[in-house]
């Protein structure tokens, strides 16, 4: 067996994964603003203390981590959304466990646990979007990543859609995740509805579903759906994939966004090149892919 990590921006998620890629054990932990005030210490003791009771339960041959941001061999060269550079998790991880440890992009991670066993394995040319804390992506072509060389790429939650925008965490201006992220969804919602930030985010799907007809909901959700539009039809445009999948905390949100997604996008016609059926489809493993392509 083997273990899997996925290290978000607001989560840290550990699961036990089986021969056949299934996740038999889970435990997860949000990240809050107390927590990411030394988010290494935070992050290390953490993943060190639940491995260590894992392995007491299971026969575990190695680890896999799933991290935000740009990955070089076993250190994170920058993560944004976790707020560190150049840092070796692996080598300070491997002080404390004496297991074979792997370090990869988490939306990379995903894309491959969903073209294996998930929502794209039906799929040879494909797009992925990890829709959380930020926004990471994937091209898959011929059912093998898009090889970005060196550098982990595909970093499309930092594509400029708005000029003069709201300022990113990577110091550029109206980045896609400032916007299209679920992180900015909350968070719009909590301010407009005068919440603080340890509602939770099935609260606040919730409200969605009870009050449709809310008119500051409406505005908050339209505005997010016509950004996400944005960005998807341009990523449609340039690589022309059989189908886009959603992913990240966006998969529990999807009976309530994405048909608007897809009608927002078809009946503003966006894409340049007109199709009979546009194919954008939740993340089949939920937020479990990364956890589950961490260990591929």
């Amino acid at each position: 067996m083997k273990i899997g990590i996925d290290l978000g921006g607001s989560h840290i998620a550990i699961g036990v994964i089986d021969d056949k890629g299934y996740i038999v054990e889970k435990v997860e932990k949000r990240l809050l603003s107390k927590d990411k005030k030394d988010i290494k210490t935070s992050i290390e003791t953490y993943i060190v203390k639940n491995v260590k009771e894992l392995m007491e339960k299971y026969k575990i041959k190695e680890i896999g981590i799933a991290v935000p941001g740009t990955i070089k061999s076993t250190e994170i060269i920058k993560s944004v959304n976790l707020g560190v550079k150049n840092y070796n998790l692996v080598e300070n991880l491997k002080k404390e466990i004496n297991l074979p440890i792997k370090i990869r992009n988490d939306a990379k991670c995903a894309a491959i646990a969903e073209n294996k066993m998930g929502a794209l394995k039906d799929y040879k040319r494909s797009i992925f979007l990890s829709l959380g804390t930020g926004i990471g992506g994937a091209v898959i072509i011929n059912n093998e990543l898009l090889d970005t060389g060196d550098l982990s790429g595909c970093e499309f939650g930092h594509m400029i859609i708005q000029k003069d925008g709201i300022r990113c965490n990577c110091g550029k201006k109206g980045c896609f995740e400032k916007y299209a992220s679920m992180k900015a969804l909350k968070t719009n919602l909590r301010d407009a509805l005068g919440l603080d930030e340890n509602t939770r985010g099935q609260e606040l799907l919730d409200m969605l579903r009870k009050n449709k007809d809310n008119y500051v909901i409406n505005k908050i959700v339209d505005e997010y759906i016509e950004y996400l539009s944005i960005g998807i039809s341009n990523l449609i445009d340039v690589f022309e994939p059989e189908a886009v999948c959603l992913g990240g905390s966006f998969v529990y949100f999807a009976d309530v966004l994405l048909e608007k997604l897809k009608n927002n996008i078809q009946r503003k016609k966006y894409l340049f090149n007109i199709r009979k059926e546009l194919i954008i489809i939740p993340a089949a493993l939920g937020n479990d892919a990364g956890i589950i392509g961490s260990c591929q």
